[in-house]
């Protein structure tokens, strides 16, 4: 299985994934902490998360496959909504809630 064909699998079989820098509990940067602060405040519990220092195949993978430069990445419903910044502008205007509905 191909690194794009992993990542396609991942944002396809579960609602909320985000990739980020570290863990939920141990963000390895600011903006993945603030994603994930931002999910929680929105009620998300369970989300799949990737560690993308673990893995440089998929760091640099995900970057193609949404052709987004920067990490975190959020996914919701197997679509791609964005980084740090477009979450919390989402969550600001309650567009974020709104897709995390179920």
């Amino acid at each position: 299985m191909s690194v794009q064909d992993t990542i396609k699998s991942q944002v396809t079989s579960h609602k909320v994934v985000l990739y980020m820098k570290g863990s939920p509990d141990f963000p390895q940067c600011g903006f993945s902490a603030n994603a994930v602060n931002v999910l929680r405040a929105c009620g998300v519990n369970e989300m799949f998360t990737v560690n993308v220092l673990e893995n440089p195949e998929i760091r640099q993978g995900i970057k193609e496959f949404a052709n987004w430069p920067t990490i975190p990445q959020l996914y919701i419903d197997g679509e791609f909504v964005g980084g740090s910044d477009i979450v919390t502008e989402l969550y600001q205007s309650g567009e974020l809630q709104k897709m995390l509905q179920p």
